[in-house]
């Protein structure tokens, strides 16, 4: 089943390059992940708990080198991003009038991908099918981008391949710190290795250092975070919506899959360093999100400084922390995508997006201003909405981290990231202000709502976030046995 969720947007795109109807087979594709990966949803037995559906294919026997795949809780609540943000990413795709089969099949290389990487239980291809995803991302930019695309694909380009790199420094490390004879790539087997203490405390920190920066690079942890906010802002909507709500919590992943179980000792060594960048993240990057003039910056500086909520979590090295960070990705995923799509439709008619530009915009289009009302109260973490939950769930465990760190430090951090919701407040519903309310710009356009049929992906993404919301104990019911697996005894 698993092997299917992965291969399917990858053999649709193979399709469409040698002829096949761009668009609806790319829309089928995205339908038949989705069903997939809500199928393997629902049927994960958690009682049992642990990696299931899993699948092993020999590759290269001398080096232990397997295509594995295998899904537990957290897996599962990650695929199941992938699959509803990919849905909604290609139903909201307006008319593409250059290279449209190349579109699509680069749309959902980035989906299979972002899919294979958090369905991998083997260190190489948790690496490769990362890679898949990241090239046909600069394509989509450089191609089909707006305002200052090529600028932005080659400084997303630059950042994310730097940042590849020293990942993979970081994984070749890991390595080599198992000793010889216990060495293998799968990252089931590691984690056993972990357990029974084969990888010496002395070895972690510097692999861990090179993981936390490299993954750093690719969740745009602050101070590496610039290319960020000017690539979402110039990428074509659906990018957008694939790339911030799927593929930059990849970086998020891998520090709970596998920098916290390998190398505990390294995270509790560096939790000070991460403790600072990731207030840099909420504080700073909070205030550059406020002085933002234009909808599309405001959305990806947003992105940005929520990583650190999502940081600070993983940082605590205990269940209520991580686990909230875990659900935190899958919320933030979900309305980060519902607020770019929104923007998209707005763009049609305003390209520039200028908040001072508009006004008025819900009395002309009350569906688009509910709708968006409803993304910007679950960005800002009002009860009701997963992120709510997520939020809190990193907060208490913030403020007692896990054994071997120090407390007060967390604790001062939880304060700066409680000011952080005051600034996400200010920013969001100035936004949604300046853009709905009031009387309209001089020069405004006349707006209507979306046409039924593009209403639909939007309410498919707000649907989760409301059914995470009202419900996040199913959620946790997933997410925290896994997590408990994966944190250090």
């Amino acid at each position: 089943m698993l092997s299917l969720i992965i291969f399917i947007p990858i053999l649709a795109a193979l399709a469409i390059f040698v002829g096949a109807p761009a668009r609806k087979t790319a829309f089928g594709a995205a339908v038949a992940q989705f069903v997939l990966t809500l199928f393997a949803f629902l049927s994960y037995d958690k009682t049992i708990g642990k990696y299931q559906f899993t699948s092993v294919t020999p590759i290269v026997a001398d080096w232990k080198l397997n295509y594995a795949v295998g899904a537990d809780g957290l897996s599962l609540v990650m695929l199941l991003l992938t699959g509803i943000v990919t849905l909604a990413a290609v139903w909201v795709t307006p008319k593409i009038e250059k290279r449209e089969n190349l579109f699509y099949g680069c749309l959902l290389f980035i989906s299979a991908g972002a899919a294979g990487a958090f369905a991998s239980t083997d260190l190489f291809f948790f690496y490769s099918f990362h890679e898949l995803a990241l090239i046909p991302t600069f394509l989509l930019i450089g191609l089909w981008g707006t305002g200052e695309r090529y600028t932005a694909a080659w400084k997303i380009t630059i950042y994310l391949g730097i940042g590849s790199i020293i990942l993979l420094i970081g994984l070749v490390d890991l390595y080599f710190a198992v000793p010889e004879g216990f060495r293998t790539f799968s990252l089931i087997d590691l984690q056993s290795l972990a357990a029974n203490g084969h990888i010496p405390a002395a070895a972690q920190s510097r692999p861990y250092l090179f993981l936390l920066i490299g993954f750093g690079v690719l969740v745009s942890l602050f101070p590496f975070h610039s290319w960020a906010p000017p690539a979402y802002a110039s990428a074509p909507t659906p990018v957008t919506m694939l790339h911030a709500g799927v593929l930059k919590k990849f970086g998020l992943y891998g520090l709970i899959r596998v920098a916290l179980p390998l190398l505990p000792e390294g995270a509790k060594a560096w939790a000070s360093l991460l403790l600072i960048l990731l207030v840099g993240n909420i504080i700073y990057i909070g205030l550059v999100t406020i002085a933002q003039k234009k909808l599309d910056l405001l959305l990806g500086y947003s992105s940005v400084m929520h990583m650190g909520y999502i940081f600070l979590g993983i940082a605590a090295l205990n269940l209520v922390g991580v686990s909230g960070a875990a659900l935190l990705m899958f919320a933030h995923g979900l309305s980060i995508a519902a607020l770019f799509a929104m923007a998209g439709f707005l763009r049609e008619k305003n390209p520039l997006l200028l908040l001072e530009s508009f006004g008025g915009v819900a009395k002309s289009a009350p569906w688009l201003g509910f709708a968006f009302g409803l993304a910007a109260f679950a960005s800002i973490g009002l009860p009701g909405f997963a992120n709510f939950a997520s939020e809190l769930s990193v907060f208490f465990g913030a403020f007692k981290p896990g054994a071997g760190l120090v407390a007060s430090n967390f604790q001062l951090a939880t304060v700066f990231a409680l000011w952080g919701v005051v600034i996400s407040a200010v920013y969001m519903l100035r936004a949604f202000r300046a853009i709905f309310l009031g009387p309209p710009a001089a020069d405004a356009v006349e707006w209507a709502d979306p046409v039924k049929s593009l209403r639909w992906p939007i309410i498919l993404l707000l649907a989760f976030l409301l059914i995470a919301g009202f419900a996040p104990g199913a959620f946790f019911a997933y997410l925290q046995p896994s997590i408990q697996a994966l944190l250090p005894k």
